[in-house]
């Protein structure tokens, strides 16, 4: 069985067509996927879609590249973390990829989430994107090793991937690392601890080799799952095995919820 541990099932590309989504994950041995929040203002619609099979888990937070959104607080955060489908805190962390001026309120958003996973004891959904140094200094200043985590999407280079294992941090790999001109992305999937390892689709993002270009979704993090089991060589089995049992692990959702 498979683990998508980080789609968004709830944006347009997908929420129209969930059963077919869900089928395709069963089609395909994806036996779980985590529905991750972006906005707040989305947080109920995303919980609802979540609640609708046991196949499905939901995060809370406020992605970073979003800087009209509503801010959270760290209480408004562990409340809504303490329902029963939320397992993480997230997505959160810093993108400045596309931000201009002052990125403070980027940082300050960034450890409202972190003070709320270590109150609330769930593990952070982190997003970095050319911010890797301020990143890594905020999750060390924050205490972010209390609380655990992933490195979601994972694309730096491995002087970041281990600040973040030694921070006792997970690193998911997406569609990006079957790209042609992700060598160097690969070279750092190859050497990652098989106990940190995490597989996502980031859907209806980055879809990966032979879909590129099109919209993902969950049954395709079975590719990932290959690409990564060729660099590792490694059976795609125990790929399909680690990193199921590394999703569980870390948010502490039970077995015996899921059915495919």
């Amino acid at each position: 069985m498979l683990v998508d541990s980080h789609c968004h099932l709830d944006f347009p590309e997908l929420a129209g067509r969930l059963d077919q989504v869900l089928a395709d994950m069963a089609a395909h041995d994806v036996g779980h996927a985590l529905c991750v929040c972006v906005a707040l203002a989305d947080f109920e619609r995303l919980l609802a879609l979540a609640m609708r099979d046991d196949r499905l888990s939901a995060s809370v937070g406020v992605h970073p590249d979003h800087p009209q959104a509503l801010e959270p607080d760290v209480d408004t955060l562990v409340r809504l973390a303490a329902h029963p489908k939320v397992v993480a805190i997230g997505e959160t962390g810093l993108d400045y990829f596309r931000t201009e001026g002052d990125t403070e309120w980027q940082r300050e958003r960034f450890r409202v989430h972190i003070r709320a996973a270590r109150v609330a004891k769930k593990p952070l959904i982190v997003h970095t994107r050319a911010a890797s140094a301020d990143t890594i200094r905020l999750m060390r200043e924050e205490g972010a090793e209390a609380a655990g985590g992933v490195m979601h999407c994972f694309t730096e280079d491995w002087a970041t991937a281990r600040a973040a294992l030694d921070l006792g941090f997970h690193l998911s790999f997406s569609g990006i690392v079957t790209f042609k001109n992700a060598a160097s992305l690969r070279e750092v999937a190859a050497k990652v601890p098989d106990d940190r390892l995490l597989i996502e689709t980031d859907a209806p993002y980055l879809a990966p080799v032979p879909f590129r270009g099109k919209t993902n979704e969950p049954a395709f993090v079975r590719f990932v799952a290959a690409c990564l089991a060729e660099l590792r060589e490694q059976p795609l089995a125990r790929i399909a095995e680690t990193t199921t049992e590394n999703y569980f692990n870390l948010f502490n959702t039970s077995r015996r919820q899921v059915h495919v």
